[in-house]
């Protein structure tokens, strides 16, 4: 999702690069492939930072506006990096009735982000989901693959710690 420019520098490596060149030649030519080569592009460097929009821009003589215009609708787009701990927590109807909007909003406050950030050290990241099909252990959240179950607000804290001193 897009939205804030991540404070997190970018650190995008030469070999990310050169795969990134590899797609964008393989696909500079063919009409209608942008949204394919942003997808690609994401999955070589997690998200979509300014400095990966301005190769493709350049590289497939797009203007950088209208890169920016696409990964900015796309939720499946994200302008900033993915945590070491991608934390999401369900916001659907039954998650949400049974206080999810709080633990999200703790994770918030603690983490010092909001949705779709990351903080500044990399471990973290927040977003917001609808329903992962978990509706009998609601309110719920993920970290990466470990599901959290029938939270209260005050679980926000210990189980914080747990990802803090690995």
């Amino acid at each position: 999702m897009a939205g804030k420019i991540s404070s997190v520098p970018f650190s995008g490596t030469q070999e990310q690069e050169q795969k990134l060149l590899e797609v964008i030649e393989a696909h500079k030519d063919v009409q209608g492939s942008l949204i394919s080569v942003l997808q690609q592009a994401q999955d070589i460097y997690g998200y979509l930072p300014i400095e990966v929009q301005k190769i493709i821009a350049d590289k497939m003589d797009v203007p950088l506006e209208e890169i920016y215009g696409v990964v900015s609708f796309y939720s499946q787009f994200s302008l900033n990096p993915k945590g070491k701990y991608k934390i999401s927590v369900c916001l659907g109807t039954a998650c949400y009735v049974k206080g999810a909007g709080d633990i999200f909003d703790k994770l918030s406050q603690n983490l010092g982000i909001v949705g779709g950030e990351c903080t500044a050290d990399g471990r973290f990241s927040l977003e917001a989901c609808r329903c992962i099909g978990a509706c009998g252990l609601a309110p719920v959240m993920t970290i990466n693959d470990e599901v959290y179950g029938r939270l209260v607000v005050d679980d926000v804290d210990r189980i914080l710690a747990e990802y803090q001193n690995k």
